[in-house]
């Protein structure tokens, strides 16, 4: 999964491997709000007072320019 293998190279936090189509990444809660400008992801649920889980989730349908978009905001 060409996204997963972004997130595992820039050095993000993984909640869990998930086998799917759904990736659940810890951030920081900055990181959160910064990245939200720019992409929708799913709240998963608070880890700290600092960082949050979220949820990416692709498809069918998404689009590689979307994909090369998110990975560039990493």
């Amino acid at each position: 999964n060409q996204l997963k293998d972004a997130f595992q190279t820039k050095g993000y936090q993984f909640f869990l491997d998930s086998p799917t189509n759904q990736i659940f990444i810890v951030l920081e809660n900055s990181q959160m709000e910064r990245l939200r400008e720019f992409v929708q992801f799913s709240f998963w649920g608070k880890l700290d007072d600092t960082h949050t889980v979220v949820r990416f989730a692709t498809s069918w349908a998404t689009d590689q320019a979307d994909v090369q978009a998110l990975i560039a905001l990493l």
